[in-house]
């Protein structure tokens, strides 16, 4: 079944405007939901929610990019940790004899 989109505007309280309102913009891209290509004029207002699902997959990618990046430095760090300790333990022990 498909649904018609209503051509009703909340914010002049009337028929939609279409190209005559700021607020109806191309959005081009693809959907985040189906993969599906998206080329199409509409309302800002309507569009919302399409874009904050594009958004939060956005944030889940860049939080897991960040994740691994930190295990990689902690990964670092501590080798570069025990490269140090092994250097002051040799200094220390050839400085006793």
């Amino acid at each position: 079944m498909q649904l018609e989109q209503a051509t009703f505007c909340p914010l002049v309280k009337g028929p939609c405007k279409k190209l005559e309102c700021l607020w109806f913009i191309k959005l081009q891209g693809k959907n985040p939901n189906t993969g599906a290509e998206v080329d199409e004029y509409n309302c800002a207002v309507a569009w919302l929610p399409f874009l904050l699902v594009e958004n939060a997959q956005q944030s889940r990618q860049t939080g897991a990019a960040v994740e691994s990046f930190r295990n990689e430095m902690t990964k670092q760090n501590g080798a570069f940790a025990q490269v140090l300790l092994e250097k002051v333990t040799y200094n220390g022990d050839a400085n006793d004899g």
